[in-house]
């Protein structure tokens, strides 16, 4: 088993919010010198849906991304907070963002680390079937807009760099690449 060559020597909360809290570390790197280390923990479980109907169609949700001053398009997808499964986390984020009620969830993919090197994200994606529709009643925070396209149009764009988002990119190549397998 591997060991850990970090020594953290100081750990201070430089940061905290409802969603993250951010750590500032005083430590001695593997080459055995001194250093700093910034964490993001997350207080949530990223949790993301790929509804597929029965015309093997999806919906992608765009937003814009504050951090990166640019509009996205993505899976439905949000965080999962203690308490609460990830299975309904998913339900209620595929609802709240599209107006999408799933019959059947299925996993894609569980304890997936997005972006490892600064945070302990930690993600799991579903495929949702058995779609029918009711209002979306998406958070205050959340301006959002919907398409319904085919789930090809969904992997082109993954695949020629419309969508970069990690967590949609991800999963939807995933799909693409059990579907190529089968």
């Amino acid at each position: 088993m591997e060991h850990n060559p970090w020594t953290t020597h100081e750990s201070v909360t430089a940061y905290d919010n409802p969603w993250i809290t951010v750590e500032h570390n005083t430590v001695t790197t593997p080459g055995g010198s001194e250093g700093i280390y910034g964490v993001v923990r997350f207080k949530n479980l990223a949790v993301a849906v790929v509804p597929i109907d029965e015309h093997d169609h999806t919906w992608l949700v765009g937003q814009y991304r504050y951090p990166l001053d640019t509009y996205s398009w993505e899976i439905p997808a949000g965080g999962c907070p203690e308490g609460e499964s990830i299975e309904n986390t998913a339900h209620r984020e595929l609802t709240e963002e599209t107006g999408i009620v799933a019959e059947t969830l299925t996993p894609v993919f569980g304890n997936v680390h997005l972006s490892n090197s600064v945070t302990n994200e930690t993600a799991f994606a579903f495929v949702a079937t058995g779609i029918t529709m009711t209002t979306a009643t998406p958070e205050d925070s959340e301006d959002l807009a919907v398409q319904r396209l085919p789930v090809d149009d969904a992997i082109a764009m993954v695949l020629d760099g419309r969508i970069t988002d990690a967590f949609t990119v991800m999963t939807l190549l995933r799909i693409h690449a059990d579907r190529c397998a089968s």
